[in-house]
């Protein structure tokens, strides 16, 4: 088995210390066929539901590959004598068989491994002098292999229903693309948060240049946004078994959100980050579903950064556009998220937007209420 140098083993050992047995998979890419592989399905709790030993496509719709890489507890290992006492045909006495009827004895959770591995015994030379090819090309220096990204992110408005979707009420919002914040991620020898020189200031023409500054852009930038969303990320896939790779990066953002004026300039760069960061470590939309990204992005602003705030503008930062979104409670208890529908924006009629250009704190002025 061959895994890259950035395969960081310590998440797979807390992931197996927070949930017990684990198997560690990876998505198979359309090069690889069930034929060669475990394939494992699951539930939505990540609970392995059924483990396949080298399947027929036909018999399973996962792309799940079991790497052949398990923990197991202890008092798991047991069940090994169990089912050699009641299994002793030759064709059950492979790893496989055993995992197939292991999964429906004990719990069993899946990791996922967003990088590929491969295993050694199996590497004919198609797939030796692509691994070469990879490998060569992942010893060349940073600055000529690696490509910044950037994610942009539009402003908001609410057309109608706002603020009810902290109340289990019914919202449509739209996106504005006159403003939008943009963060841009790169690889790097260490993890960098870049200040940006207008909202995120260290040095000062004098104090009278402090006192304007701070008066007209306040005193927490953008920088605080990006540090938060990494943090949450970071604690997010280490509680849904998510392994991501050892790499580092530098994060930089622009925006031209008016600030403090309700068009959701904070959970603008929150979004974007967010993307920046599931593209970097290729964690996917089925391991973040686009309905749940919401609910990520205000927790990152409540939880930890303690702004107040609703769901509906990260729900239409994150599905873009024009949305009615639907925040019944019986929807919100049954499924975790609302319904969110995207509505034709050619039946608008034009709007103006008018904003103060010296706002008060709006997250303070919600606090207060």
């Amino acid at each position: 088995m061959l895994f890259y140098s950035n395969f960081d083993i310590a998440q797979v050992l807390d992931y197996f210390k927070m949930k017990g047995d684990i198997a560690v998979c990876y998505e198979l890419d359309s090069t690889e066929c069930t034929l060669s592989r475990g394939m494992v399905e699951m539930d939505a709790d990540k609970r392995i539901t059924r483990f396949l030993e080298k399947p027929n496509p036909s018999e399973t719709d996962s792309r799940l590959a079991s790497v052949v890489f398990y923990c197991f507890k202890k008092s798991s290992l047991a069940l090994i004598d169990d089912y050699l006492v009641t299994h002793r045909q030759m064709d059950s006495l492979v790893f496989g068989k055993f995992l197939e009827w292991f999964v429906q004895q004990t719990p069993v959770y899946e990791m996922k491994l967003p990088t590929r591995f491969q295993l050694i015994g199996q590497v004919g030379l198609e797939e030796y002098q692509r691994q070469v090819k990879r490998i060569s090309a992942l010893a060349l220096p940073l600055r000529d292999r690696i490509n910044p990204f950037s994610s942009r992110c539009f402003a908001r408005i609410g057309l109608m229903g706002n603020p009810s979707d902290g109340f289990f009420g019914k919202t449509i919002s739209m996106s504005i693309s006159n403003f939008w914040a943009e963060v841009t991620i790169v690889e790097s020898e260490k993890l960098v948060l870049t200040p940006h020189k207008l909202n995120d200031p260290t040095e000062f023409g004098g104090l009278s240049d402090l006192h304007w500054i701070s008066r007209k852009e306040g005193y927490l930038g953008g920088l605080r946004l990006l540090q938060a969303t990494c943090k949450k990320f970071y604690q997010y896939c280490a509680a849904h078994g998510i392994a991501l790779a050892k790499r580092n990066f530098t994060l930089s953002y622009e925006t031209n959100i008016p600030r403090q004026v309700g068009l959701a300039g904070s959970s603008a760069i929150v979004v974007a980050t967010l993307n920046c960061l599931m593209r970097f470590f290729n964690v996917t939309d089925k391991d973040i579903p686009k309905t749940i990204r919401p609910q990520f992005v205000l927790d990152v602003e409540r939880d930890e950064l303690f702004i107040q705030a609703g769901l509906q503008d990260r729900v239409i930062q994150v599905y873009e556009g024009l949305v009615y979104m639907d925040f019944s409670s019986a929807l919100m208890e049954t499924q975790g998220h609302g319904d969110y529908v995207h509505l034709n924006m050619s039946t608008l009629p034009h709007f103006w937007l008018a904003y103060l250009s010296d706002p008060s704190d709006s997250g303070v002025a919600r606090l207060l209420l």
